[in-house]
């Protein structure tokens, strides 16, 4: 499960009346920041110019020769399997105690009469109905992203073509699928040596804007190892 690849591509896909409840709670502020993107700003985030004098791969790579680059991408890629872990060891205590407390106020009610009352009747059905509505609720919400994590097994992927100067992103369709992106079109979080303090726990992010590539939203992908402090993320970008 890619949590944050899945939460872009979520964003991309919302309906127009949520995207509209969105903005509507968002502050003066916000909506200056949101309108004042001009052309000069892309022009300075969508740039080749020379960032670093020591460009290199920090990898994962899969392939790299004259014609392509292949590289492993995904921004929570060693997160994968939490969401498993934190629904198993969740679920698991919660629906030993519920069953153990409702079957045995059914089998004390059933099995000693004396015990049978209004209460006894009330306290199990009320056992019932909650547990039921705890598993309705993960069944209809959370089933999905145990269901999306437990049964993806590959890995994202970019590749960079030279000859083609394209760049193709494959995901799984919860993640927007495959697409594919002229180069020129490319821009980098890693470009302003300013930035170099906050690139600590980061990886180097590539964007494509809306206004380059036609599409009615923007993309995202987060390439290789997080950024360790320093000009790691703009000599990877330079590479």
């Amino acid at each position: 499960m890619y949590l944050i690849e899945w939460g872009f591509w979520r964003m991309a896909i919302e309906s127009e009346a949520a995207r509209k409840a969105y903005v509507a709670e968002m502050t003066p502020a916000e909506n200056r920041a949101m309108r004042d993107f001009y052309e000069g700003d892309l022009e300075e985030e969508v740039h080749f110019r020379k960032v670093s004098e020591n460009p290199r791969a920090r990898g994962p790579v899969y392939s790299f020769n004259e014609n392509f680059l292949e590289m492993r991408c995904g921004g929570s890629e060693e997160k994968r399997g939490i969401i498993t872990l934190m629904t198993l060891g969740s679920l698991g205590p919660m629906t030993y105690s519920w069953l153990n407390i409702t079957l045995g106020s059914i089998y004390i009610s059933a099995t000693q009469p004396e015990f049978l009352s209004v209460f006894s009747v009330l306290f199990s059905t009320y056992m019932l109905l909650l547990g039921g509505a705890a598993y309705y609720i993960y069944a209809k919400y959370g089933f999905r992203l145990s269901r999306l994590e437990m049964l993806t097994s590959r890995h994202l992927l970019i590749r960079f073509n030279r000859k083609t100067q394209q760049v193709h992103l494959h995901r799984p369709g919860y993640c927007g699928g495959i697409v594919t992106f002229p180069w020129k079109t490319t821009g980098s979080t890693a470009i302003d040596p300013e930035d170099d303090p906050l690139s600590v726990g980061m990886r180097l992010g590539l964007v494509w804007h809306p206004s380059r590539t036609g599409l009615p939203h923007m993309e995202m992908a987060l390439l290789g190892k997080q950024g360790q402090g320093g000009s790691e993320l703009r000599d990877e970008w330079e590479f």
